[in-house]
């Protein structure tokens, strides 16, 4: 289960720290918003998460093996790989949404908190 095995005991029987675990990471989060709107090249993904090649491959990686996406390699030249959300990863849109209306209501552009 990769992450969820540093979980305690009693957090790993807790659907919130267990999906903690899985998404917790920024780059994840980076990688499902960008995801939900489609399939995305590696290349796409590298300029918009704004990861180094090996931290992308790595969390793709991570979420490949979860089953949050797939990827798609396609016989031509040069070989093009897209990726795309599982029904599982496309489960996890709300999450994205979520943080994203919440960072439009609670935090300026600079990533200083607002108060209401």
């Amino acid at each position: 289960m990769g992450k969820m095995d540093n979980l305690g005991e009693h957090n790993r029987h807790c659907p919130v720290a267990r999906t903690a675990a899985l998404v917790g990471d920024t780059y994840i989060l980076l990688i499902l918003r960008d995801l939900s709107d489609g399939p995305r090249r590696f290349g796409d993904l590298e300029r918009s998460v704004e990861a180094s090649p090996r931290t992308l491959t790595s969390r793709l990686r991570q979420m490949e093996a979860e089953g949050i996406i797939v990827r798609h390699v396609f016989a031509e030249i040069p070989p093009r790989v897209e990726y795309e959300l599982t029904t599982k990863g496309r489960a996890l849109a709300p999450i994205v949404e979520s943080l994203r209306q919440f960072g439009e209501t609670w935090l300026l552009d600079d990533g200083q908190s607002q108060t209401r």
